[in-house]
């Protein structure tokens, strides 16, 4: 099986405001990718650029307008009647783990409910071997967990415990959006480290969604860049992220922070004065802000086009190759 998940010309059209004056914004457009067996594949870009409606497709919690996502080289719609086979094999870790667990009980409860539920134990003894051993994999034990509460755990310990009931059923792939972002920064290495032990050692193949290009590169096999609902580049994390070939890549490349005091950011930055905007362009949705845009790239929709392996979404390759 060379690709384990298959995502072909995806699209999520919503409609906004009031019945009246109604806008319909198309929170991903024509989104074409595939992950690999024991490959993590990122989807990066700014909040609000279609990452999490992509994600929430692919394990079908919203529906697509159009489109087609085969997992195993089945239809995912065609896991309906197997909803619980495909939950057990696509499972997901989110970005706020105190939202992943109710405060009111006991932590090593929601893990005794995951394995009861899906039936892959036949009593508490084998229930608690399982439980320790996926633990164990993420740097904790159920005896540190055992009868405490959410609000007795670091964030990182509480994130690395909703990894390990994500584990319990052995899934294929891991959906993680924004996994590190609420955890010091200290912590976001043991993270990401622990997604390629994952893969290395149980061949899991992760979804990782993020906005931090830092733990992109250093945990990414391959990595696609999103802009406002449009994949405008894709390929190899080192090649994408060192040598961008998209105006927008380069700008996002461009904004990482380093490490220097005589080089603060000192400009204030409105992302939703211009949402909208971009989102209802007719062509290339960054056309507005790009510093090499040319006629017609405000109402032609670029083509998908390829330099040295990577795919990137932009009227200028096209130009230069004719």
């Amino acid at each position: 099986m060379e690709r384990l998940l298959d995502v072909k010309n995806l699209t999520k059209v919503f409609s906004v405001g009031s019945v009246v004056s109604k806008l319909k914004i198309t929170a991903v457009e024509n989104g074409s990718f595939y992950i690999k067996p024991a490959e993590v594949f990122t989807l990066a870009g700014e909040s609000g650029c279609g990452k999490t409606t992509t994600a929430k497709i692919i394990m079908g919690f919203e529906e697509p307008t159009s489109g087609e996502i085969t997992f195993k080289d089945k239809p995912v719609s065609g896991w309906k009647h197997k909803r619980n086979d495909f939950i057990k094999d696509v499972q997901a870790a989110f970005q706020n783990p105190f939202e992943t667990f109710n405060p009111l009980r006991p932590v090593d409860e929601f893990f005794f409910e995951t394995v009861y539920n899906h039936r892959v134990v036949r009593d508490k003894k084998e229930a608690v071997k399982l439980i320790n051993s996926k633990l164990q994999a993420v740097g904790l034990s159920f005896e540190g967990i055992a009868g405490r509460y959410p609000n007795e755990l670091s964030g990182g310990q509480l994130q690395r415990a909703s990894i390990a009931r994500s584990l319990l059923t052995d899934p294929s792939l891991l959906i993680a959006d924004e996994p590190v972002s609420m955890v010091d920064a200290s912590l976001r290495i043991s993270i990401v480290n622990l997604f390629k032990k994952l893969k290395e050692d149980l061949g899991l193949s992760v979804l990782y969604i993020t906005h931090d290009l830092a733990t992109a590169y250093y945990v990414s096999d391959r990595i696609a860049i999103m802009f406002r609902g449009n994949i405008i580049e894709m390929g190899p994390v080192e090649e994408v992220l060192n040598n961008p070939k998209h105006p927008y890549t380069k700008l996002l490349r461009k904004s990482v922070p380093e490490a220097d005091p005589r080089k603060r950011w000192s400009k204030k930055i409105k992302l939703s004065d211009v949402e909208y905007e971009e989102y209802l362009l007719e062509g290339c949705k960054f056309a507005g802000r790009c510093p090499e845009a040319a006629n017609g790239c405000k109402s032609e929709v670029p083509k998908d086009f390829y330099v040295d392996g990577v795919m990137v979404r932009c009227h200028k390759y096209v130009r230069e190759s004719s």
